[in-house]
């Protein structure tokens, strides 16, 4: 049984962030292809599946905790007529929330002495740290290059060489 309902309840508000997430790096895909750059298009396909595990991982994480599962709907992402970098740094500004977000999740759990919880929380704390310094070497280097079509190029290259981590079922 979930310790706490307002944590319950904050939980399940996360799901709901991590799926605008991966609906948001679906819209960003999408926008990278219309751009002609399946570099960022396979990038931000990966984040896409990334934000469903980590939805998932909340969400298994409730019913672990016999908790109950309460879906939301889904907003829509404001993207569109986009440039690479312009992309970016909206990621950026979204991991940003996203960090704000479990950061307040954590402190919620620790007010409410859910341990369990508190726990729970420590790989996301970590992964949002890695989450925006991926955003933010990809922002680096495209201001780096000022809008040169050349470079433009070849950090699409490189973004096209990602490989999505394995998931915990594969290692």
């Amino acid at each position: 049984m979930m310790k706490s309902q307002k944590v319950e309840l904050a939980l399940n508000k996360q799901i709901n962030e991590e799926l605008f997430s991966a609906y948001m790096y679906l819209a960003m895909a999408a926008e990278s292809d219309r751009l002609g750059l399946p570099g960022f298009t396979n990038w931000f396909k990966i984040q896409y599946s990334e934000e469903l595990a980590h939805a998932d991982r909340f969400f298994n994480y409730v019913l672990e905790r016999d908790g109950i599962i309460k879906l939301e709907s889904i907003a829509q992402p404001e993207i569109g007529g986009e440039t690479a970098l312009s992309l970016f740094k909206k990621a950026l500004t979204h991991e940003q929330h996203i960090t704000q977000c479990i950061s307040d999740l954590k402190d919620l759990a620790k007010v409410e002495s859910d341990h369990a919880t508190d726990v729970f929380l420590e790989w996301f704390i970590t992964e949002q740290v890695e989450e925006e310094a991926n955003a933010r070497a990809v922002i680096d280097q495209l201001r780096m290059i000022d809008g040169n079509a050349n470079g433009l190029f070849l950090i699409d290259r490189e973004l096209a060489s990602r490989k999505a981590a394995p998931t915990n079922e594969q290692q």
